[in-house]
């Protein structure tokens, strides 16, 4: 007879008491590592690129859907454009200065040229102000989900005057803004829930078109020029279908500064390009303006898109 060798066997609950023993101990478990999208140092990197471009694609989109957002009034201008009482300060102040012999001659004449620009712009930005409570009180008669809010880039000058003017008439108005090394600083009169911050240009472009059903551009500088030629080529190449109005506020200083006729007499551009732009110089001829073509475009037969 052949003998088995004798083997412990072990219970069950030995079993699991030994498996305790080879597990960490209680409160030293390693925490799970961060999913990618929770991981800030891969959303900052150039690989993440792309990710960055959608969600400033997307979250505005949501955004707008969610607070009933559908058509905007843009408008364009100087970020260095002031308030005319400020102006008016500031020019007094510095008047004052001069008469007690604050400054030398040269930094004296360099601040007045200043006072003196910011004197001449500064009406740019009361008529801008004015135009947007205009056409705020005039949207506002519409039923709620046929209205055009003001738009603007939610910075300073003309941009804080857009929006303020839109607050003054108790309505609703879009800031999108762009993270910049200056002049970034986001106006108080934005509504609070359509604040954006946008880090990409082109992206930040695409979101003043898509909702877009009027242009307007005051005076200003590179980033006037750019975000309206963008508007321009856009339109005329038929990239958007909309044909919305793009007025161009204040002659003496766009006629000056750009001939269109120019290049009209070059070939440039085509005769019928004429009336993707309009002229004007004040706030009723402005208003007007818009609500005629708005009207027309998009609200005659309830066309909005």
């Amino acid at each position: 007879m052949t003998v088995k060798p004798h083997t412990s066997r072990l219970g069950r609950s030995q079993i699991c008491a030994k498996i305790d023993l080879m597990s960490p101990e209680k409160g030293k478990l390693r925490p799970p590592p961060a999913k990618a999208y929770q991981n800030q140092e891969f959303l900052l990197s150039p690989q993440a690129r792309t990710l960055r471009v959608m969600a400033e694609l997307t979250e505005p989109y949501h955004r707008f859907k969610k607070f009933g957002v559908r058509n905007t009034v843009v408008m364009f201008g100087s970020a260095r454009t002031l308030p005319l009482e400020k102006a008016k300060s500031q020019m007094a102040d510095l008047q004052a200065g001069i008469a007690k012999g604050t400054f030398s001659a040269e930094e004296a004449k360099a601040r007045l040229h200043i006072a003196e620009m910011n004197l001449r712009s500064a009406p740019y930005y009361e008529a801008c102000r004015e135009l947007a409570y205009e056409m705020t009180k005039w949207s506002m008669s519409l039923p709620e989900w046929q209205r055009f809010l003001i738009c603007s880039g939610g910075g300073p000058g003309i941009m804080e005057a857009a929006n303020r003017g839109a607050k003054e008439a108790n309505g609703r108005s879009v800031g999108l803004g762009i993270g910049l090394p200056f002049e970034q600083e986001h106006n108080i009169y934005v509504t609070p829930e359509l604040d954006l911050e946008f880090h990409y240009f082109f992206v930040r472009k695409y979101w003043f078109l898509y909702l877009a059903k009027a242009l307007v551009a005051f005076p200003g500088g590179f980033g006037t020029f750019d975000e309206l030629f963008e508007m321009l080529t856009l339109i005329q190449t038929g990239k958007t279908k909309k044909h919305f109005p793009i007025l161009l506020y204040g002659s003496d200083f766009w006629k000056k500064f750009l001939n269109f006729e120019v290049l009209h007499e070059w070939g440039m551009i085509s005769p019928e390009d004429r009336a993707l732009y309009h002229h004007v110089d004040n706030v009723q001829e402005a208003r007007d303006h818009l609500i005629s073509i708005i009207t027309e475009k998009y609200l005659k037969d309830d066309n909005l898109s």
